[in-house]
């Protein structure tokens, strides 16, 4: 069974950084499609990057200031997040799909999510 854990959030100023992590069991990282998401209270879920087999798309609001890595030796995606606003404040997921990334970027092509990680960005 395809098993995502995220981790690495927390409360950070505006300004600040944060590294993600998104471990995956059962399924590598390096054949497959992951991606991160985020929703703040009351939004709609937002594609923030997914990356597979180093080809890698990032959602408008974080393209300059966000980077998807990953770690094919650990089986772990990673976020690296700089310049954070407060407007970043959200739950950030983790997914995955079999095989290539879908042509389009949203939460309908991926099968498989973690639990979250909370990432909160103070003024």
């Amino acid at each position: 069974q395809v098993q995502l854990v995220e981790s690495g959030g927390g409360s950070v100023q505006a300004g600040g950084s944060l590294r993600l992590s998104c471990a995956a069991s059962d399924l590598s990282i390096s054949r497959n499609c992951v991606g991160w998401f985020r929703q703040a209270p009351g939004k709609e879920r937002e594609a923030v990057a997914r990356i597979y087999t180093g080809g890698i798309d990032y959602g408008n609001s974080v393209k300059g200031r966000f980077t998807i890595s990953q770690d094919n030796a650990k089986n772990t995606v990673y976020l690296i997040m700089n310049s954070l606003k407060p407007e970043d404040t959200a739950m950030y997921y983790c997914a995955a799909r079999w095989g290539a990334c879908t042509w389009v970027f949203d939460e309908d092509g991926f099968p498989f999510w973690g639990q979250g990680t909370q990432v909160t960005v103070s003024s």
